[in-house]
Formats: C-alpha cells, sequence, structure tokens
C-alpha cells in the first residue's frame, strides 16, 4: 500500500513569544517575487501598516518570509487579508480586460476577412 504523503502547509504564521499580533512574519511557501513583490505593494497601499517587507531565505529554497508591521494594534492578518484579496480583484481585472480584447481583435480579423 502507498504511504500517506505529508504535505507542507503553504502559509504559515511566526509571531515572537510576549507579542501582541501586530508584528508577524508570515511564511509563504512554495512562491517567489512575483507574488512577493506584488503583495507587499498592495498591502503598503494600507496607511495602517507601518512596514512591510519580505525575503527569499536562499536562491535554492522557494519560501518567502514576509513581515508585517501595523499602527494602532491593528492584527498584522487583517492587511494580509486585505492585500490578498486586493491582489486577486488586480488579477481578476487585468485578466478580464485581457480576454475582451482579445476576443474584440479576432472579431476585427474575422471582419477584415469577410
Amino acid at each position: 500500500m502507498a504511504e500517506a504523503v505529508e504535505r507542507k502547509p503553504v502559509l504559515e504564521m511566526v509571531q515572537a513569544d510576549g507579542t501582541d499580533g501586530s508584528c508577524v512574519t508570515f511564511v509563504l511557501h512554495d512562491e517567489d517575487h512575483t507574488l512577493g513583490n506584488s503583495l507587499r505593494y498592495m498591502i503598503m497601499k494600507n496607511p495602517e501598516v507601518e512596514f512591510c517587507g519580505y525575503s527569499i531565505t536562499h536562491p535554492s529554497e522557494s519560501k518567502i518570509n514576509f513581515r508585517i508591521q501595523t499602527r494602532g494594534g491593528l492584527p498584522a492578518v487583517e492587511p494580509f487579508r486585505r492585500g490578498l484579496t486586493e491582489l486577486v480583484d488586480v488579477c481578476q481585472h487585468v485578466l478580464s480586460t485581457f480576454e475582451a480584447n482579445v476576443k474584440e481583435y479576432k472579431a476585427q480579423g474575422e471582419a477584415t476577412m469577410d
């Protein structure tokens, strides 16, 4: 019988002992600069975020350490969730705009061939 393959979690939350939830490091597995930089940009647009940065531990590892520090006692999880949601919205807008333009281009090509 095949053994069950243990799956690594995609996301881990690391918080130093004795700190509140306003300063947290998120570890994102199997990700790189593509997600790291765009997510950092989206999160830094939030005025309640004091610091947001990421680092890739080693070039041979596909793991990001993503750190968020907020002002006013806001839990760092909130801007992280909001940033992910806003990034998904932006990606969806780009995809739908691209698909609409491809459809329009193909329609123009068919019209000129008639």
